[in-house]
Order: C-alpha cells, then sequence, then structure tokens
C-alpha cells in the first residue's frame, strides 16, 4: 500500500490522530502537508517526517475559515506540487454536554470545526481534484457519527453530518474520479479522547478504566496507528473502488 510520491494535505496534523497520519502517510511515500492551528504543533510534525526522510511542511490553519484554508492549500500545492489527498482530521469535542447543558457558543464551535472544516476542506480540495479527474478525500468522523451517544450533542451532530457529507459527496463524485470516504473511530490514546473519556466516566459517576471497559467490548483501546492505517487504505489505490464508507474502527463498540 505505497503512497509514493503523492501529495497529502492532513488537517490537525499538530498531535494526536493528525500527527499519526500524516507520519505514516510519509513512511508510505507520500508529500505531506501538516497543517494546524498550532503553529509549533505542525512544525514538530513535519520536522518528525523530514528527520525520518521524508519530504513535509507545516501550515497554520484555521479549517472554520474559508480564504485561510485556500491560503494553505495554495501555498502545499506550489511547495509539495498537485493535491492527491485531502484528510480532514482537524476537531474538538465537546464535554459530553446534553442540549441542555450546551450553550450556543460550544455548538457553534463544535459544529464550525467539526463539520464545517470538512466542508470547507473537501470543498477546497474539490478544485484541484476535479480538473485533473482523481484523487482522495478522507474525512474524521467518529462512531458517535453512526448512534446517538458516543459524545455530547453537538459532537454526535456534528459527527453525523460528517457521515451524511461524506456520502452525499462520494455519490456526486465517484464518476468524476474522486474517492470520499470517512473513518470512524472509537476510543484511541489521544488528548482530545482521554478527556472525552474521563468526561464520560464522570458524568456516569464511575472511573475512567470502568468506563473504557464498559464502553469497547475488545476491552481496550485501539492505538493511533490503528486509526491511521485506515485512512491510508483510503487514500491508496488499494480502496479505487470504494465510495461512501464508514470505515469503522472501534474495538467492536458500535457492533453491540
Amino acid at each position: 500500500m505505497r503512497l509514493d510520491n503523492r501529495m497529502a494535505i492532513v488537517t490537525g496534523a499538530g498531535s494526536g490522530l493528525g500527527r499519526g497520519t500524516a507520519v505514516l502517510l510519509a513512511e508510505r511515500g507520500a508529500h505531506v502537508a501538516a497543517a494546524d492551528l498550532n503553529a509549533d504543533g505542525a512544525a514538530e510534525t513535519a520536522a518528525i517526517i523530514r528527520e525520518a526522510g521524508g519530504r513535509a511542511e507545516s501550515y497554520v490553519v484555521e479549517v472554520t475559515d474559508a480564504e485561510s484554508i485556500d491560503v494553505m492549500v495554495s501555498s502545499a500545492v506550489s511547495d509539495l506540487g498537485n493535491l492527491e489527498i485531502m484528510v480532514n482530521n482537524a476537531g474538538v469535542l465537546d464535554g459530553w454536554l446534553d442540549v441542555d447543558e450546551t450553550d450556543m457558543e460550544l455548538w457553534h464551535k463544535v459544529i464550525d470545526v467539526d463539520l464545517t472544516g470538512v466542508f470547507l476542506g473537501s470543498k477546497r480540495a474539490l478544485t484541484e481534484m476535479l480538473p485533473r479527474g482523481h484523487g482522495k478525500i478522507v474525512n474524521t468522523a467518529s462512531t458517535a457519527g453512526l448512534v446517538g451517544h458516543g459524545g455530547g450533542a453537538a459532537y454526535v451532530a456534528a459527527k453525523h453530518g460528517v457521515v451524511g457529507l461524506t456520502k452525499q459527496m462520494a455519490v456526486a463524485y465517484a464518476g468524476r474520479g474522486i474517492n470520499v470516504n470517512c473513518v470512524c473511530p472509537g476510543a484511541v490514546p489521544t488528548s482530545l479522547r482521554d478527556n472525552s473519556l474521563a468526561e464520560m466516566g464522570s458524568h456516569k459517576g464511575i472511573g475512567n478504566e470502568e468506563a473504557l471497559r464498559a464502553y469497547i467490548p475488545a476491552g481496550e483501546r485501539g492505538a493511533i496507528e490503528d486509526i491511521a492505517a485506515a485512512i491510508c487504505y483510503l487514500a491508496s489505490n488499494d480502496a479505487r473502488y470504494v465510495h461512501g464508507s464508514s470505515l469503522v474502527v472501534d474495538g467492536g463498540w458500535t457492533a453491540k
């Protein structure tokens, strides 16, 4: 599953799953644009890739702002070549808050980053991909995008939106050479998800590890590399006939 000399943009690449995905894409031969609101985090990811012999540049991006995305994509194309893989990964959580607990500021923040950010990133990527008739868009959704729990009201709504948007784009662009899919991670050890799991345990009056055992049939969290490998698969030619898929990597939780 090689991705030699293909240019890939990863948003939210400054830490966690975004960093893991950027590094694995580079290990498989891609030229990586590590984009994040955190300039230092993005630069560190790019440095990790370059130190391992890969090619990478870092960029600052605000995924809720179309102009910021446009500048980032244009710069990445100028520096690294034609955009072939877009990984819309940037995201935030909502503290497992239900509707009556969610204020409008939090609602808009989560929807703007987790859903509108995917829309804007995909929209800009398509301007690069459609004229050439090929490309891969991979969106980070969540198991919370498939069921009615796994997060609070804003997060669940946003991730359901990502799943739906992925399917709509897949239908719209499959005949034009663009594969659009998403991954639906369960609990993986990132700072965001660790905080979320602790919040879930607190919400339910149980400890973090008890929450973990109750949450995942496999009894353990997956690794970042498990999710990154799924993203790399969807970004590769091995997934040439995969359109509109929600690839679940969750230790069996949604199978319950």
